[in-house]
């Protein structure tokens, strides 16, 4: 049997990872164990393909998944492949916000937990179609900045949980566009993401659009890729307007202009 290219199955903290397995005879389907889900391969003329991702905080070193290999006449098998975390070096970022959003009081906690168990299922959520055919694309026309993914953060000296989006440079009122094809699964103001929008691209994959001034799009919605999904602004956890672009590939917190780096 052909066994998998082990060079696509070695990726650092934070970045895809795209899984590469070669067309052969009477295969019909291959599936990946990764995060808790099974993550389909696409046929893409004579190879199979799937990604996944790397997430910032994943041990390095030697890992192995599961892979399952489904043949036309009925036959399964499973090979359990290596799979390598290279470490990365993600800086400290020291801001100041209001102290409202350091020092939470009770109701503000509430709602802040409610509201990340409301994300966390969103990201829990594995759509089995994949909207997106083409490459995914920056959401702020000419924006090449958003280099912050990972940071370490410490706000008013008080250390948080690592950036998990880039932060792009745009005034209050500019356009935000989907960064490729799916389906609107949240459009709403959250505490420290201000008003927001979350895309399911499928096959676990999604981007969110944090801090807009205003939101342009509801729940339920089938956006294109370039589609505009609101405006910039500065609402929620914040030092000034811009855009914070984050990416999730089945759970995993990924830099998302490395996504962009893809292509298809």
């Amino acid at each position: 049997m052909l066994s998998l290219a082990l060079a696509a199955w070695v990726s650092g903290q934070g970045q895809p990872l795209v899984l590469h397995y070669p067309a052969e005879p009477e295969l019909a389907g291959i599936t990946v164990r990764w995060s808790g889900h099974d993550v389909p391969f696409v046929r893409s003329g004579e190879e199979w393909l799937a990604i996944v991702g790397v997430d910032l905080d994943s041990r390095p070193g030697d890992h192995a998944v599961n892979v399952t290999f489904r043949y036309a006449d009925g036959r399964t098998r499973v090979v359990a492949e290596p799979v390598t975390v290279r470490s990365e070096q993600y800086p400290t970022t020291e801001l100041t916000v209001e102290e409202r959003y350091v020092e939470l009081d009770p109701k503000d906690q509430a709602r802040a937990e409610r509201e990340a168990a409301e994300t966390s299922a969103i990201y829990d959520t594995f759509t089995p179609e994949r909207y997106w055919s083409e490459a995914f694309v920056v959401p702020v026309e000419g924006a090449t900045d958003g280099r912050n993914f990972g940071h370490r953060r410490v706000f008013n000296g008080q250390p948080r949980s690592p950036h998990s989006g880039a932060d792009l440079r745009a005034r209050t009122g500019t356009p935000i566009h989907a960064a490729n094809r799916g389906r609107v699964v949240l459009a709403k103001d959250l505490f420290y993401s201000g008003n927001a929008v979350f895309i399911d691209h499928g096959h676990g994959l999604f981007t969110t659009y944090l801090h807009l001034s205003a939101i342009g799009v509801k729940v339920g919605d089938i956006v294109e890729r370039g589609q505009q999904l609101g405006l910039a602004g500065a609402t929620g956890r914040v030092t000034g307007p811009h855009l914070h672009w984050g990416v999730r590939i089945v759970d995993a917190r990924v830099d998302p202009f490395s996504l962009v780096r893809l292509g298809k």
